[in-house]
């Protein structure tokens, strides 16, 4: 470092000049000490310069300093940067093999032009994703059409849509033609969305699908993005608060590791390189989550304190309302954003698309968000809680008003609806009631509680509060039906009007009043009206097929095996509830599933339900209420007081696809039934009422309940 010093300017001689640069070289603080004295005590000569003077070598002493500290000792690096050293303009390289962005945080690479994402970069770490993958087995987008076939969406055209200094927003599109892709690609164009921001460690990804009308018929069953993460990095997975651990590898669910138990999606860890999980059980639908719940899960590399995470700020792309259950992360390591898929509806949720029905949709924007902490500290609680407080603020910016496509608008060109939710149930109380903590939701036109299998239209939902009340807002302008269900009563609400929403308006409805159905007063009933078997007896798993992630109380349906502990507890013979001495939280089993009898042998069972009647009216008419909570290849016939009558007095016929039980579900969709009973089929005293699930040809053929009500006939 050269400090370099100017002669004193008040120097008239030559001489004096030559001597003070030789006074510099030999000894240059002693010549700073003597310039300064010669500054503040100048003859009368040197008044007109020492002003000037005294600026110039006050700054030549700085840096004098600066110079003496740097020869002393190394300075540190520097630990605190300017806005814009932590901000940094997003920087946009594009070549003909790939395309990268980086914002300083993160630098994200994508296939040109394929739009598959190749490699993210963040910290310390090159690629958090697995660089042992192709780069179409990475980070990618993929939809199951027709004869369950995959496809990976791969597109042919890449454009720059905006790069400003606060963001890079990149489209990568396909049309797809009949000529050459009849067959062999999903009939969509495909236009697949990248957002980077400055200051946000993360990608933000959307999808814009579209049909034309001439498009051939299709049925596309599951729509997702999907990521696949560094297996030698990322082995602790984190679903909430209570659902997070260390997990196998992915080559742990090799037949040499683990075995394959009733389906190939269980297995049971035999010899895992993890030696602590030796004896668990791995399924990917014990990790699965309700739309309503799933908005945040991922994983976390213990080695470099890094997470990683799916950010969901909204459902209204996902497909099933509130309840609809869905994967999210699983062993591999892999994290999933699901859209569309048949998962816990089977084939019951509409995915087929006609010739002459045009559509489109967009899907997202997620958030696919990094984080990183000291690995001093508890850096899984910090990295946990930095997400959550991640996804709080995306949901405060949703709908966002970033992003550059005309088909995802912003809250100015949204709509929103409100109102209050009464329900009349003249046995309960002779005023309505307030219809507290109900799912109020606008989704596509249909029948009442269509919205479970609408899996097209966007869906709009709230909660109401302690009053009733209810505001939907930020609703997509288009035409939909409201609809409701409220906790403790049966049945779906819709108001008989289509609403048509309008950018920038807000419709109030009033008050809104449900009746549910009721023919008469309650004369017993089992279960609460939830659209769940959560409280009803859920059993303790086989020691032997335990998964730790599922421990607590209220994920205890999610292990394995639980359909099989029927058999074992009920061995002579099968539920008897009593009503009036039974409990059903611990006497009425959570799911209604064939005897096994070993030799791979299964036998339907018949639950029955005993109950006194007094003053029975023959000639009225009573009610059955059934509720339904998951039905799964199922038939369910009821029989009063003649177990072996030839003739059920109702069947449900086969009914279901969820297959609930099998995922670990607690419901999958929600089915009522109002049977009615001429008073003659009963008797004054004790009664009995008998329910066969018939068929048997598999552990999964099965019901859940949710509900059952007997009333009496109206006064």
């Amino acid at each position: 470092m050269a400090i370099k010093i100017p002669p004193p300017y008040f120097c008239t001689d030559i001489s004096q000049t030559l001597q003070l640069e030789k006074e510099k070289e030999l000894c240059p603080i002693w010549f700073t000490i003597l310039e300064l004295f010669r500054i503040f005590f100048p003859s009368p000569m040197e008044v007109v310069e020492k002003r000037r003077q005294l600026v110039l070598w006050l700054m030549v002493m700085v840096e004098s300093l600066l110079f003496l500290c740097a020869c002393c000792a190394e300075i540190p690096p520097r630990k605190i940067l300017q806005d814009e050293d932590r901000n940094p303009h997003i920087r946009l390289k594009r070549s003909e093999q790939k395309v990268i962005i980086d914002n300083g945080l993160v630098e994200v690479t994508i296939e040109n032009p394929s739009g598959h994402v190749m490699g993210i970069k963040y910290m310390g770490m090159d690629n958090v994703l697995e660089c042992g993958n192709p780069n179409s087995n990475r980070g990618y987008w993929d939809i199951v059409w027709d004869d369950s076939v995959f496809d990976k969406m791969e597109t042919k055209h890449v454009k720059v849509v905006a790069h400003t200094a606060d963001l890079v927003e990149l489209s990568f599109t396909k049309k797809w033609h009949f000529t050459t892709d009849y067959g062999k690609t999903v009939p969509l164009n495909i236009d697949k969305r990248f957002i980077v921001r400055r200051g946000v460690p993360g990608l933000y990804m959307y999808g814009i699908f579209k049909r034309r009308h001439d498009f051939p018929e299709a049925q596309m069953y599951q729509l997702r993005i999907v990521f696949k993460l560094k297996e030698d990095k990322f082995g602790f997975m984190v679903l909430s608060d209570t659902r997070q651990g260390m997990v196998p590898k992915g080559e742990d669910r090799d037949s040499s590791r683990s075995q394959t138990l009733a389906f190939k999606e269980a297995v049971l860890l035999t010899n895992p390189s993890n030696p602590q999980l030796k004896g668990e059980v791995d399924d990917k639908y014990q990790y699965s989550c309700e739309n309503k719940d799933n908005k945040l899960h991922g994983w976390i590399s213990d080695d470099d304190a890094v997470g990683f995470w799916i950010i969901t700020p909204s459902n209204e792309f996902r497909t099933g309302g509130p309840h609809k259950q869905d994967l999210t992360s699983h062993v591999g390591p892999i994290a999933l954003s699901m859209f569309v898929s048949t998962h816990y509806t089977g084939i019951d949720i509409d995915v087929t698309y006609k010739k002459g029905e045009a559509w489109r949709k967009v899907f997202g924007p997620v958030l696919i968000y990094l984080n990183s902490a000291s690995s001093d500290d508890d850096h899984r609680d910090t990295l946990w809680n930095d997400a959550k407080r991640q996804l709080s603020e995306e949901i405060e910016s949703w709908p966002y008003n970033f992003t550059r496509s005309r088909d995802f608008p912003h809250a100015e060109e949204r709509g929103e609806v409100c109102g209050q939710l009464l329900v009349r149930d003249r046995f309960l109380d002779e005023e309505p009631m307030q219809a507290q903590s109900a799912f109020v939701g606008l989704a596509a036109p249909g029948n009442a509680g269509s919205w479970q299998t609408e899996g097209k239209g966007y869906q709009f939902w709230t909660q109401t509060d302690n009053t009733g009340r209810f505001s939907i807002k930020n609703v997509r302008a288009g035409e939909y039906n409201l609809y409701a269900w409220v906790h403790g009563f049966i049945g779906d609400y819709k108001l008989d009007l289509n609403i048509t929403i309008q950018p920038g308006y807000k419709i109030n409805l009033g008050t809104l009043i449900y009746d549910p159905p009721r023919n008469g007063p309650t004369l017993w009933e089992i279960g609460i009206p939830d659209r769940t078997a959560a409280e009803f007896f859920v059993p303790e798993p086989h020691p032997a097929f335990v998964n730790s992630l599922c421990l607590d109380a209220t994920d205890k349906f999610r292990q394995y095996g639980l359909w099989d502990r029927y058999s074992e507890l009920y061995r002579h013979g099968d539920l008897v509830y009593t009503v009036g001495v039974s409990n059903y939280s611990r006497d009425w089993f959570f799911a209604h599933v064939p005897r096994n009898t070993g030799n791979s042998t299964k036998w339907s069972t018949t639950w029955q339900i005993k109950y006194n009647l007094q003053d029975v009216n023959e000639e009225g008419n009573y009610t059955l209420q059934l509720a339904l909570a998951a039905t799964s290849y199922a038939e369910l016939q009821i029989r009063f007081n003649d177990r072996d009558a030839v003739q059920p007095s109702f069947t449900t016929s086969r009914i279901g696809y969820d297959n609930a039980v099998a995922r670990h579900g607690i419901h999958g969709l929600y089915r009522l039934y109002s049977i009615n009973i001429t008073g003659n089929r009963f008797g004054e005293g004790d009664n009995a009422i008998f329910l066969t699930q018939t068929r048997s040809h598999g552990s999964f053929d099965a019901v859940m309940y949710d509900y059952i009500r007997l009333e009496a006939p109206a006064v």
